[in-house]
């Protein structure tokens, strides 16, 4: 079979490295698939092999070659998967908690990965061999609905929703002390913590735009149940946003002050909703799912 290509003109990266260009053209992909795409030879310019510092002029044309899935460094392991939606383009599951999604340090197996490989050998390639068919992240210990891609099409059009702020993720957040306004934005850019690496910081200097969204629906003695809406999707940004303003989310390990007594295992927040338009039929799709029993458990003892 053909291999199949994929150009691009250059026209509004004037001036960009080749690999920051093909990051931004492609969507959420890991820098590091992008220059193993280039040193194994599947990125031209103008037709010619070109090097991941070379710097596009507007006439430039970009070419990347498809490349076949290639085997995954992870393993295969059954893990029960709780599947909301499949076709031959996505899967929705929701994940719980304790789950990481995929290998890292630490955390070699017994992912959210490890699963999907054992469930399908249909999983895209785009963000490298560990973290097939992975889009978004949540949180090893916040639960809820993901998006995974199949292939790489449908792996470039989920990418492309949550670059342009198109897919609509709603959260579940019970948060400590009571809010009183009924509904309100918080921005605040968000960066790595510079004094701890484990965590992130609102930081107006070096950070990237983050707008989180929120709607009061329960308020308790001492606590507050909050639908949350991202604009954007940082690391942590619910959990960061909510110590910010002085609420932090119940039961979090790394964020907030005295808030773990009342649920000691991991943050009390729930991905409840996902929206996004099909890759294919291109039909708008909704999914929901209640918080876990856990969740709903301790919210009915704040009563």
């Amino acid at each position: 079979m053909e291999a199949k290509r994929t150009n691009f003109k250059a026209v509004k990266h004037v001036g960009m490295r080749l690999d920051k260009a093909i990051v931004d053209l492609l969507g959420n992909i890991s820098r590091s698939y992008v220059q193993k795409l280039i040193d194994e030879g599947f990125v031209f310019v103008n037709n010619l092999p070109a090097k991941a510092s070379y710097h596009l002029d507007g006439r430039d044309w970009i070419t990347i070659v498809e490349r076949g899935n290639e085997p995954s460094a992870i393993a295969p392991e059954y893990i029960p998967l709780d599947i909301v939606y499949e076709d031959d383009d996505v899967i929705v599951v929701n994940k719980p908690r304790g789950l990481v999604v995929h290998p890292g340090a630490g955390n070699k197996d017994l992912t959210l990965a490890n699963a999907l490989m054992f469930h399908t050998d249909h999983l895209s390639a785009i963000n490298g061999k560990y973290r097939p068919g992975i889009v978004h992240r949540i949180d090893k210990d916040t639960s809820g609905l993901l998006a995974v891609a199949k292939n790489d099409n449908a792996h470039r059009a989920l990418s492309e929703q949550l670059k342009n702020h198109t897919m609509h993720r709603k959260y579940l957040a019970l948060v400590k002390g009571v809010i009183v306004e009924d509904d309100g934005k918080i921005i605040a850019p968000l960066a790595r913590d510079k004094k701890n690496r484990l965590k992130m910081a609102v930081d107006t200097h070096d950070g990237k735009e983050a707008i989180t969204h929120f709607h009061v629906l329960k308020r308790y003695k001492d606590a507050t149940l909050v639908e949350c809406r991202l604009e954007t999707g940082r690391t942590h940004q619910i959990r960061v946003h909510f110590e910010y303003i002085k609420h932090p989310v119940l039961g979090d390990p790394l964020y907030g002050k005295d808030n773990r007594g009342v649920y000691n295992g991991g943050q009390l927040l729930h991905a409840a909703e996902l929206t996004f338009v099909h890759p294919t039929t291109k039909e708008s799709l909704t999914f929901s799912c209640p918080p876990p029993h856990y969740f709903q458990d301790i919210a009915d003892s704040l009563q």
